[in-house]
């Protein structure tokens, strides 16, 4: 399959390095907004355009790719006040818009876990709530986009109201992702942690969410690739 790369850091290399094992072609690479119109012509060869760039640029590149009929897989956080516009967008335009906060398969199974164990916690006030994050110091958003999910499956799944579920955020060295749940009481803790070791985890789900969402139109996240 051919793939644009919209976004070509770290994790832009590390999706290349998956796609390119995995026999696939990268037709493009944009690493800047002012490029999409240069290299037009190469980004519409792509089944699909995956997206890692700043929370700044997300959202227009998304329209742009929209626009242009080219199907989106976004892993940028921290543009989310605009969702629902560009899922409006993918809707009238009859595009694709896969979206995660977090591609790894394995942070979307503590996804799971955090629904369960919040609904099992739901009524137990002497328990008190707390999540902790931790990456490296070039993440530009905090708290990160995985911690907001986390704390939203904890609010809608335990009943418990957002100022209640703290996050603390640390920015430090070259970390790929740490997330900590933390359900404290005088009597006990209880945890659910999950730590990337690298960017690899997420460059192979995202990539895995680019293949999937190639032939398909509408709006998408990786619960849909889970089930």
């Amino acid at each position: 399959m051919k793939f644009a790369l919209i976004g070509y850091g770290k994790m832009g290399h590390a999706i290349e390095k998956a796609a390119l094992q995995r026999g696939h072609q990268i037709v493009c690479t944009i690493d800047n907004p002012s490029e999409l119109n240069a290299k037009l012509d190469e980004l519409r060869q792509a089944d699909a355009a995956i997206e890692f760039s700043t929370p700044a640029t997300a959202a227009e590149n998304i329209r742009f790719c929209l626009n242009e009929g080219i199907a989106i897989v976004c892993g940028t956080t921290g543009w989310y006040d605009r969702y629902e516009e560009l899922a409006n967008l993918c809707k009238t335009k009859g595009g694709a818009l896969f979206t995660a906060t977090n591609f790894s398969i394995g942070m979307n199974i503590m996804f799971a876990l955090n629904e369960r164990l919040a609904a099992l916690m739901k009524g137990r006030n002497e328990y008190k709530v707390s999540i902790n994050e931790t990456h490296h110091i070039h993440k530009l958003d905090a708290p990160s986009g995985t911690a907001i999910t986390l704390q939203q499956q904890i609010t809608g799944n335990g009943g418990r109201r957002t100022e209640n579920v703290p996050i603390t955020s640390f920015r430090e060295g070259e970390v790929p992702g740490t997330h900590t749940v933390c359900y404290d009481s005088a009597i006990d803790t209880i945890t659910l942690t999950h730590e990337a070791h690298s960017r690899e985890g997420l460059a192979q789900g995202a990539l895995l969410a680019a293949e999937w969402v190639a032939s398909k139109k509408g709006i998408f996240t990786m619960k849909d690739i889970l089930k």
